[in-house]
């Protein structure tokens, strides 16, 4: 079975949620006797028009223009088409209103899902516009796949599809992730201690970093935030506005290094505040590892992973003081957060490897070529 992912990024270019499910999801449906490729745009095809991350084969577009974040390619569409030919199944990862165009303009020959990853949050504006698009490629869909019941449930558009939705949470594999060396733990441990709470992905505006900043303004806790993005600059001012000696941010690091901290926090903090945030990479890597959260509500994902006293802290969004008071609690109590990170770590186990996230796709892959056929 030949399956074709389709995403505006991908590694090596960025580094976010969606492009880790891809490869998550790529690896671990291998043994089902899938053999996956990618479809993406790149700002480096000219150069790299392919490549290999380990067995995926990734097919990269140039980009010609970006609005509203979003890619597009006019080059895209025969690069496109050619590379749905060769595919049994067109596998989407939504949203990506370019995706959509490519869809109908080259790869209606081809049975397709589309994995449902967020609401469109800031650019609802343009809606009236993109709404016509969005419905013919949604009612070209073989599934819907909500990443868990709780966006489901609070998704108005997905209400209009719930007969062709089937929910998949996303599921990591420990074992893909680096063991980093003694060397490194101690080098990260000399950079930045332990105990601390530990921010990990894209610098984002949705990512609700500056609340977390301003609860680290009188706090003794200390943060540290992994990741760049467009926000940076942004955050950086503002932590030095607020004059805070317990924020360190390191910028984009190895796999290997944010194993390192992810070991060496006393937990994950997680403070997105809008529904643009559907699920929460990061706060699975958390539980993977043995780790409390703490995450706001935003009737997302981010709730199906974190269950508030049980694996870690629910707030509400956009409340900087309970940010605050929820990290001292787990600072000032070592027991428990370790009894919430031990909670953490079998909920993962139970619910979000990606052994059981491929059983559950390659179940639905051959659903829809069966009904193909």
């Amino acid at each position: 079975m030949n399956v074709l992912h389709v995403f505006k990024t991908y590694y090596p270019d960025s580094f976010g949620g969606i492009e880790q499910v891809i490869r998550q999801l790529s690896n671990a449906t291998e043994i089902h006797g899938v053999t996956n490729s990618v479809f993406t745009l790149s700002r480096q095809a000219h150069e790299t028009p392919m490549l290999q991350d380990g067995a995926t084969t990734v097919i990269r577009a140039p980009v010609d223009i970006e609005v509203a974040s979003t890619p597009m390619s006019l080059r895209a569409i025969g690069q496109f088409r050619q590379a749905a030919k060769a595919a049994d199944l067109i596998h989407y990862h939504y949203p990506w209103p370019f995706g959509d165009l490519l869809h109908l303009l080259a790869g209606q020959q081809t049975p397709a899902l589309l994995t449902y990853h967020s609401d469109v949050v800031r650019q609802q504006f343009l809606m009236p516009i993109y709404q016509p698009l969005m419905r013919r490629f949604f009612a070209s869909m073989r599934a819907l796949v909500p990443t868990s019941p709780n966006y489901l449930q609070s998704s108005t558009l997905l209400q209009d599809y719930r007969d062709k939705c089937h929910v998949i949470p996303i599921g990591l594999d420990q074992g893909s992730y680096p063991q980093p060396t003694a060397e490194r733990l101690a080098h990260w441990r000399r950079r930045v201690g332990e105990g601390f709470f530990l921010f990990v992905g894209v610098l984002r505006y949705y990512k609700g970093l500056h609340i977390l900043l301003d609860a680290c303004a009188g706090s003794s806790s200390r943060v540290v935030i992994l990741g760049a993005g467009p926000v940076e600059a942004d955050l950086r001012e503002q932590a030095a506005r607020l004059d805070l000696t317990n924020v360190d941010f390191l910028g984009a690091v190895s796999d290997e290094d944010k194993v390192a901290l992810l070991q060496l926090c006393r937990g994950v903090v997680f403070p997105s505040h809008l529904r643009a945030e559907a699920f929460g990479v990061t706060l699975l890597e958390g539980a993977m590892f043995s780790k409390p959260l703490i995450s706001s509500e935003i009737a997302t994902g981010s709730s199906y992973v974190n269950i508030d006293g049980l694996t870690g802290i629910v707030i509400a969004p956009n409340d900087a003081t309970a940010l605050r008071q929820a990290m001292r609690a787990l600072d000032q109590d070592a027991a428990l957060a370790t009894r919430m990170g031990q909670a953490a770590w079998e909920r993962f186990e139970t619910l979000f490897t990606s052994a059981q996230m491929a059983r559950d796709y390659v179940k639905l892959y051959r659903k829809i070529l069966d009904g193909a056929a």
